[in-house]
């Protein structure tokens, strides 16, 4: 995984979310905000078209090292 530059932002969460959280990361030992990111990810893949210039991202283009198959 490439590590990036990471920002701090607020997010408001349900008690219940962050109990939830508590628990997996008391369980798990991954950070809470490691889970927020996913879960981020998870969003920001399922909405993918709706983000503008990322509809050509809905296709798949043949890397310029691939050759034809005949």
């Amino acid at each position: 995984m490439v590590q990036r530059k990471k920002i701090s932002t607020t997010v408001y969460i349900t008690e219940e979310q962050d109990e939830k959280l508590k628990q997996l990361n008391r369980h798990t030992k991954v950070p809470i905000a490691e889970y927020i990111r996913q879960g981020i990810d998870m969003v920001l893949d399922k909405y993918k078209a709706e983000i503008p210039g990322e509809q050509l991202a809905l296709y798949e283009f043949p890397s310029p090292n691939q050759t034809k198959k005949t």
